[in-house]
């Protein structure tokens, strides 16, 4: 299938990368023109400008977003409009706010433009694991462009199937139709809300470890632990294993101390998202605010808990900490 990419930062790039590998036409674009005239020497097609990408794809064209949420996406969706024509397709992959979504899907309704929210998670290690995909959109327009959503997707890969399902859903490929526009993103940004408190558990635990050898502690009670062992001993047979700490063990393992990091946690808007849609609907998320919350002061004073949390940030989205 032809698709247009417009962003080649750490997941665009790597997506076309992994679309291309498949035999996908990829007709490509990004401010930086040395990024783009890379990827033409790797097989894809370069544009220079929105409009010439446009002209190079096949109608009805598909357009991917994978630029920054809030104004690069907004002002790129707006420009875009202008430019494709009904029975058109925009696919947003970053991470938007989910309402912003169903704003844009009827904007570009109007002109019989479809808009297709994929919230998408996998990092800068998806060129060769594959993304995970949470779709959302018109189901005409989600079904045209599945076969890009199933090579970005990982497949069944290795994963045991579960026990008392029948197979039949694309949930067990990696990639879903959540329903309606907006679904997508609302099920990525309660994801990342999830992932705040999974790192903040870890990061937590560690730290717990790390001062096991405080001289405030009785002697008999102290312990020197090796906490890189630690991480890789639970990566095998433990209940608490995961990626996330597949990818604690590796920082462990580069940095035993973290000393390349300061501790400073950003926090890239869904964690907030994701606590404001529980107060909409009045649900409890005590361990997820609360995860957030330590984010907002790990920007004022630092634990090794704060350093790991970045450790992770870096390890599965490159995310670096600011200067």
């Amino acid at each position: 299938m032809q698709i247009g990419m417009i962003g080649l930062g750490r997941m665009g790039g790597n997506m076309v990368r992994r679309l291309m590998k498949s035999g996908h036409a990829c007709v490509v674009y990004d401010p930086r023109a040395d990024v783009v005239t890379g990827f033409g020497k790797e097989g894809a097609t370069p544009a220079k400008s929105l409009e010439e990408l446009v002209s190079k794809l096949q109608k009805p064209r598909a357009v991917w977003i994978m630029v920054p949420a809030g104004e690069p996406t907004e002002s790129t969706v707006q420009s875009l409009a202008k430019l494709l024509e009904a029975g058109d397709t925009i696919i947003d992959g970053g991470n938007s706010f989910f309402k912003d979504d169903v704003r844009r899907s009827k904007e570009v309704g109007k002109k019989g433009i479809q808009y297709v929210d994929a919230g998408t998670s996998g990092g800068v290690w998806g060129v060769e694991r594959g993304y995970c995909l949470m779709v959302g959109g018109p189901k005409e327009a989600v079904s045209r462009v599945e076969p890009v959503l199933r090579t970005l997707a990982p497949g069944r890969g290795d994963i045991p199937a579960t026990p008392g399902r029948d197979g039949k859903s694309t949930a067990e490929l990696g990639y879903l139709h959540c329903g309606p526009s907006g679904s997508g993103h609302f099920v990525k940004m309660v994801h990342n809300g999830i992932e705040y408190g999974l790192m903040q558990a870890y990061a937590e635990g560690f730290d717990i470890f790390k001062n096991a050898t405080s001289t405030e502690l009785p002697e008999d009670y102290r312990y020197d632990l090796n906490l890189a062992d630690i991480a890789e001993l639970w990566r095998r047979g433990s209940v608490v294993s995961s990626w996330l700490l597949d990818l604690t063990s590796i920082s462990l393992a580069e940095d035993p101390k973290l000393e390349a990091y300061e501790g400073y946690v950003q926090d890239s808007g869904e964690g907030r998202w994701t606590i404001q849609a529980a107060i909409d609907e009045a649900v409890p998320a005590e361990v997820l605010s609360a995860a957030l919350y330590t984010r907002f002061r790990s920007r004022q004073q630092h634990t090794f808990a704060e350093k790991l949390l970045s450790a992770m940030r870096k390890q599965f989205g490159g995310h670096v900490e600011p200067k």
